[in-house]
């Protein structure tokens, strides 16, 4: 399970260290696909199967299902953990979700996700308020 938040920076050959927290559960292979928010989600390698099964019992034939596959599919990056405990984040990727040198890695449960420092502030800021009524109508729910 992951969870807690990290500054970290990118190095100049798009190298991330991944926090010492998370290294002994995420093995030697990540996912890194289209998060929400404007972040990079990444996932281990069973969490991974795990959610590609919940996306192969959906009806294809359903044009929001076919949408949503086909843009979080196409995004998908498989990489390799280095012996540093660092992993390599295409460029591409980093320019598509417009992540910057600074970065802030959280934990979400079953993945971490990777947010430029200055978008992850804002999302905070511009989210927190909400956090305890949120949390309220979500906790009412699962009662």
């Amino acid at each position: 399970m992951f969870f807690g938040s990290y500054e970290y920076s990118i190095d100049e050959k798009g190298r991330l260290v991944i926090p010492s927290k998370f290294r002994g559960e995420v093995g030697n292979k990540l996912y890194l696909l289209k998060g929400f928010d404007g972040c990079i989600s990444v996932y281990k390698e069973t969490d991974f199967q795990k959610y590609i099964d919940r996306l192969e019992h959906l009806e294809f034939e359903r044009e929001k299902v076919r949408l949503h596959q086909r843009i979080l599919l196409s995004s998908v990056v498989e990489i390799d953990v280095d012996k540093q405990g660092r992993m390599l984040i295409p460029t591409k990727k980093l320019k598509e979700y417009l992540i910057g040198k600074n970065v802030t890695i959280i934990g979400a449960l079953d993945h971490f996700e990777i947010w430029d420092l200055q978008a992850w502030n804002k999302y905070i800021q511009d989210h927190e308020k909400d956090f305890e009524k949120d949390a309220e109508a979500i906790l009412k729910d699962e009662e």
